[in-house]
């Protein structure tokens, strides 16, 4: 093979290798977004105990069509 071709080969294999690692990472947080939020929420709660609770009744409203619908509001 020429070398350009295998530079462009190469760059293909880059780009699914990238396109996998963000598909599984967005799958991981949709997945996690719950215990993350309330993690969050807790720090919140321990810095100010109104800011905290607001964000713990934030975190237990969010479900699975909201995470999906994130880019439409």
């Amino acid at each position: 093979m020429k070398k350009a071709l295998r530079k462009g080969q190469t760059m293909v294999e880059y780009i699914i290798i990238v396109a996998l690692i963000a598909i599984s990472l967005i799958a991981v947080f949709t997945y996690l977004s719950r215990a993350i939020g309330r993690k969050a929420a807790g720090a919140s709660e321990a810095l100010s105990q109104e800011e905290g609770q607001k964000a713990k009744s934030a975190v237990d409203s969010i479900d699975e069509s909201t995470i999906k619908n994130l880019g439409e509001n």
